[in-house]
């Protein structure tokens, strides 16, 4: 062979590894398929599964306004990511509290700019549906009774001034990032801040009229489940996409987030039918989504019989957090948030410190694997978070307010039913 056509062969084969050898980094036309799909795929969790799992949840006379909130929560997260959200959050850092303004309105981001292997508008693409969806996540202890504008305006302030902070602590290299919190995909920032927001929104709003008095039916329990299906699907997405690659770390991720949700499932029914006598659908669906929300924060860290633990955990703890715990501290949450996400969230985060296997990903162990300490560091972040969140809500619900002159609908209009009295629709036509 000629001279000049060995060195062709030779260039054609290491120009792949060129760029590695330098220690620079190359977009990963594999890595980009993957992160676009998986974006699109948490984008489906809100505006259809999300809605389908509360709007079913929620009565006749109010599915519509869940739909409205569910989907406004989207689109007004869909712009504040993209003109101040994400460079408060994944900004230069600043005394590891907050990020640089930077990024104003995508300032400074080209084409061809990359996060890790893929470009940077789809990591900020994929960054912004976890904002929409835990912002919609919190509306779920307020349906029935909260006014649209208030929703509108407190969902402003509140991704701005809380969720955009603690997602900087956790993903943006802020201070629990620096003291090693463990969070794959989404137990602080996402399902424990979602989850406290919810509980300080109903305890200030009140409760229901006719709560604890009169039979609240859901509307449909065909829609909630179809909803936690659809929910389940993207959330592999959510947990798996969160490797930002498409590697084994996550087809592991993506295995152990099936598993969980299985044995949430599973697990809710067998408690429901144990104490109730009936396994009911909308338990088996609550079930599940108990489970996805334990393993969000361990997706990347643990092996299968960690997930199977986590799974088995959520279905037993979200039972009890709807039941026990609200009938014994007496609030009204009219969809559970706080009693699946928070409670869930909680143990997802704690159980990532017992479970973590450094043969997933190297560095991340926990108390299982000798490492005591992550379980103290995982503690420190929920308490953090749970503290920040809750305080940082009654303020911004203070500040909502007012701005919009009161918080919750008038009497005449919760009891009308907010699909009439707000949007002039009906879900269903009764003869």
């Amino acid at each position: 062979m000629k001279p000049k056509y060995v060195l062709l062969v030779a260039a054609l084969t290491f120009w792949p590894f060129s760029a590695a050898f330098a220690g620079e980094t190359a977009l990963n036309s594999g890595d980009t398929a993957w992160m676009m799909i998986s974006t699109a795929l948490v984008m489906m969790m809100t505006p259809a599964g999300l809605a389908l799992f509360y709007g079913g949840m929620s009565r006749n006379k109010n599915l519509l306004n869940t739909f409205a909130m569910t989907f406004v929560a989207y689109c007004l997260g869909s712009v504040i990511w993209m003109v101040w959200g994400y460079t408060l959050a994944f900004g230069p850092d600043h005394a590891g509290m907050i990020g640089g303004l930077g990024h104003l309105f995508m300032a400074g981001i080209g084409v061809d700019d990359l996060t890790g292997t893929i470009p940077t508008l789809v990591f900020v693409l994929f960054q912004m549906t976890f904002a929409a969806i835990t912002a919609a996540l919190v509306l779920g202890s307020i349906v029935d009774r909260m006014k649209f504008s208030a929703w509108i305006v407190f969902t402003v302030l509140w991704m701005t001034v809380i969720y955009c902070p603690i997602a900087h602590w956790v993903w943006g290299g802020g201070w629990m990032a620096k003291i090693g919190a463990l969070d794959f995909a989404g137990g602080n920032v996402v399902h424990i801040n979602a989850g406290v927001a919810a509980l300080v929104l109903c305890l200030v709003l009140g409760k229901r009229i006719g709560y604890g008095r009169e039979a609240m039916f859901p509307s449909s329990i065909t829609l909630t489940a179809l909803g936690a299906a659809l929910l389940w699907f993207g959330w592999f997405g959510f947990n798996a996409g969160s490797r930002m690659a498409a590697d084994g770390v996550a087809g592991s991720a993506f295995l152990v987030t099936n598993t969980s949700a299985a044995m949430g499932a599973l697990t809710w029914m067998f408690v429901e039918w144990k104490v109730n006598k009936k396994p009911t659908v909308l338990g088996i669906a609550s079930g599940a989504v108990a489970g996805l929300v334990a393993i969000t924060p361990a997706a990347g860290f643990v092996n299968l019989s960690g997930a199977l633990i986590i799974g088995t955990g959520a279905g037993v703890i979200g039972f009890y957090g709807v039941t026990l715990l609200k009938r014994k501290l007496n609030y009204d949450d009219s969809l559970d948030v706080f009693g699946v996400h928070g409670m869930c969230g909680i143990w997802g985060a704690l159980a990532t410190g017992l479970f973590a296997d450094p043969a997933i990903t190297e560095g991340a162990s926990g108390l299982f694997y000798g490492n005591p300490k992550q379980l103290w560091i995982q503690f420190v972040s929920i308490v953090a978070t749970a503290l920040f969140t809750a305080i940082g809500t009654f303020l911004v619900l203070m500040v909502t307010k007012t701005v919009t002159h009161g918080i919750r609908v008038s009497a005449e209009d919760e009891i009308e039913g907010l699909d009439s009295a707000v949007h002039g629709e009906r879900a269903f036509e009764i003869s």
